[in-house]
């Protein structure tokens, strides 16, 4: 037997005769020699716990390996957590310096390695003094000939010294920065980093970057920028992160299986952080980025196809849609189904036959036909013999998918029911009594579905809309009702496709790309507060050509804070100033009955002018609806915006958006360009994605997921993200080693427990 070496294990390579030996069937075949003699030469300590495995059985030679890949595990955690040594115990770092690196969000020596650069600073333009321009940020060397203190006034002084390179001089000043004097010694050389001004005839930098010349630290290259502290500049940060890169580095281990690494052609992790924090160019530091971004995303992803897969592996009922039913549904329909609605309905019938749950986010931008997709997925759920039910946001909207539902199952075997917060006593009664023996096929509402009290018979689907955000708390209410629930959650939003691969990460996509009617003709013009007089006087007109439409505002009320226009108030004057158009009021705090009443006024057009807050945003469906106004369209997000446009032209006629504000921030200005500019829903979710950022984006909820990805950016990083998630899925299916699995949920555990409640 050979002797045992010293040197580090080879990890990667045990790891893969270990997975070749299961993919082999425990046959001792993963190696020449087989694996007790390959273990005795790489890892003697590995060695002990499969000894005699030659002569093993199958079943002890599992059980062998499991113990082998469980002490693998082990060894790679515990190389993670020698860098979790608090940042105190690091090089360089005193009690004060600790305090304000906490400030940042640093506790541990992992964390300091793992903060990395927002950006790259272009320091290594060097020029000799006689050629530097007024305005250019450049680097100049010279020898320091004279320097000087100059009193300003009583809390000014200024420190200048004369910079000479031979071929010119160039005057360094820094204001209010005394202990500059004892650190600069005349006679030495330095370099020095600024925006050069010429003034008075002198070239001069003012508070330059500086280190004595050939340290190339500071200046003379590419020079990575941190987020930063009061009291903590960045060339200290940078000199921490080098002392302790030299330390701690050789403890970095690589996190990604050698395979991946190799097929995505990434570098290996220690290099990566080493690369990032101290690039040669611009090059070198991408290929650092994206490698970090890369491994963010694949945890990221991977915890997601772990939880996909404990839901999968719960279990399901495979339905089998009787295809009668379904075709007569279709051509029952007063419409032709376009392509991708098919494809749509294709896919959900795959995976309501397969035998675990279904999973499925449905996309498509306004009035691209979710609901007649939803529905067929009911008529395939209840013929296959199981109940369906379909879940709203809110109590309007339930109301119109009840009378929608209604009309689109009309003439098949289906009883359809409405459970609101606002149904009680005997009718409820009547409601829960043939739920609970399976007469009732299909119920809608809002939350109150998965009430205590509220028991199905057989839940095979239920439809979730997505602004009622479905997550862990839905979930567990699901699993109540019904065992192996298949799960449709349609968007009332286009969501751009990385934040849909991050929120939406479980559930695969179908996307509705073509519209049912004829393409909308809706006309979007933003106008200031000064002319809100035209539009009404265009409302005027709009109306009294027998036409119907909204006003909608953020508000309901008016507010001491906000100097906003109210509905209520609107109500009142629009009421005095058209009486003769039938003005209504619509929002939250209206009793159920009295919201029913309005918007079925609004519908025959008794009502014609609708006052309301965005409880109309999403869904509610008034075909004939031509002219919207929206008052203070700045305090709209940009997706909800687009949503309200959505309200009118339903049918494909000419409409109009008249939307009133004086934004006072470049970002809502942006907001409204954007709006007025672009109607396709998922370019609008895209710039809304690029105005805002992810972290508002995906609200306060998710916020904290968004701050886990370091390096990772959710608006550029698409294609990365992409090939993340295949090879974490991929792994998923093939087995997922333990270490994985820990870092998975030290990284992203709570925020994924938490995504999407």
């Amino acid at each position: 037997m050979s002797t045992p070496t010293t040197k580090e294990p080879p990890w990667e390579l045990i790891e893969k005769v270990i997975g070749l030996e299961r993919r082999k069937g425990f046959r001792d075949q993963a190696v020449i020699g087989g694996l007790e003699a390959f273990l005795e030469l790489h890892w003697p300590e590995g060695a002990a716990l499969v000894r005699g495995y030659a002569s093993m059985g199958t079943e002890e030679r599992e059980k062998a390996l499991a113990q082998l890949q469980e002490a693998l595990d082990a060894r790679k955690r515990e190389k993670f957590r020698s860098l979790a040594v608090p940042i105190e115990e690091a090089a360089g770092v005193g009690s004060k310096v600790a305090k304000l690196l906490r400030k940042l969000g640093i506790e541990t020596v992992e964390d300091l390695l793992t903060t990395f650069p927002r950006r790259l600073e272009d320091r290594s333009q060097r020029k000799a003094i006689i050629e530097v321009q007024d305005g250019e940020a450049v680097t100049v060397q010279g020898v320091v000939r004279t320097k000087s203190r100059i009193k300003v006034r009583p809390r000014l002084e200024l420190i200048k010294v004369a910079v000479d390179d031979g071929t010119g001089v160039l005057f360094a000043i820094w204001f209010n920065q005394p202990w500059i004097w004892d650190e600069i010694e005349q006679g030495k050389e330095y370099s020095f980093f600024g925006k050069v001004q010429i003034r008075f005839g002198e070239r001069q930098i003012e508070n330059p970057i500086w280190e004595l010349a050939g340290k190339d630290f500071h200046t003379g290259r590419w020079v990575p920028i941190y987020p930063s502290t009061e009291g903590l500049s960045q060339g200290t940060l940078r000199a921490i992160i080098k002392r302790n890169l030299a330390r701690f580095g050789p403890l970095i281990e690589d996190l990604l299986p050698e395979g991946v690494r190799k097929r995505q052609k990434l570098l290996p992790r220690r290099k990566a952080i080493a690369g990032i924090h101290f690039p040669e160019g611009p090059e070198a530091f991408e290929a650092a980025r994206r490698t970090l971004a890369f491994e963010e995303l694949f945890l990221l992803q991977l915890g997601l196809a772990l939880r996909k897969k404990r839901w999968h592996d719960e279990g399901g009922k495979a339905l089998r849609p009787d295809p009668e039913m379904v075709r007569r549904f279709i051509e029952g329909l007063p419409f032709s189904l376009t392509e991708s609605q098919r494809r749509a309905l294709r896919d959900i019938e795959r995976d309501l036959r397969a035998p675990y749950p279904m999973m499925r986010l449905l996309q498509g931008d306004v009035g691209s036909g979710k609901t007649v997709v939803a529905a067929g997925a009911c008529v395939m759920t209840i013929s296959a013999g199981s109940q369906a039910a379909v879940m709203a946001p809110t109590e309007i909207l339930a109301e119109q998918h009840f009378l929608v539902f209604r009309q689109l199952l009309r003439g098949l075997p289906i009883r359809v029911e409405r459970l609101l917060g606002s149904v009680r006593g005997k009718e409820r009664e009547r409601i829960l009594e043939g739920l609970s023996s399976g007469e009732v096929d299909l119920l809608i509402g809002t939350h109150a579905l998965f009430q205590e009290g509220v028991e199905f018979k057989d839940l095979g689907l239920a439809v979730i809309d997505e602004q009622h955000r479905f997550g862990v708390v839905q979930r567990e209410a699901l699993k109540k009702k019904g065992k192996g629930t298949n799960i449709l959650v349609m968007s009332a939003t286009p969501i751009p496709r990385t934040v849909a691969l991050t929120l939406y990460g479980e559930f695969s996509v179908s996307i509705l790309t073509e519209m049912p009617i004829p393409k909308k003709n809706v006309r979007t013009v933003w106008v200031s507060e000064s002319r809100r007089e035209e539009v009404y006087g265009e409302v005027e007109r709009l109306l009294r050509a027998g036409e119907k439409g909204y006003v909608i505002f953020p508000l309901v009320e008016e507010s001491e804070e906000m100097d906003l226009r109210a509905a209520t108030v609107a109500y009142e004057e629009l009421s005095k100033r058209f009486p003769w158009a039938g003005v209504g009021l619509m929002h939250g705090r209206l009793p159920p009955e009295e919201k029913r009443r309005v918007m079925e006024e609004f519908r025959q057009g008794k009502i014609r002018l609708l006052i309301s807050t965005t409880v109309v945003e999403v869904g509610v469906d008034v075909p004939d609806a031509t002219f919207l106004v929206i008052e203070h369209a700045d305090r709209f997000g940009l997706s909800q915006l687009h949503q309200l446009r959505g309200r009118i032209g339903r049918q494909g006629q000419s409409a109009v958006c008249y939307a009133i504000a004086d934004p006072s921030t470049e970002e809502a200005r942006r907001r409204l360009s954007a709006f007025r500019d672009i109607e396709d829903g998922f370019r609008i979710a895209e710039e809304d994605l690029r105005i805002r950022g992810p972290g508002d984006l995906l609200g306060t909820a998710q916020h904290g997921f968004v701050s886990r990805l370091k390096v990772a950016d959710l608006i550029r990083d698409l294609s990365l993200l992409e090939s993340a998630r295949e090879e974490a899925f991929r792994l998923a299916r093939e087995g997922v080693p333990g270490y994985l699995v820990a870092e998975v949920e030290r990284r992203f555990g709570e925020a994924l427990d938490r995504l999407g409640v």
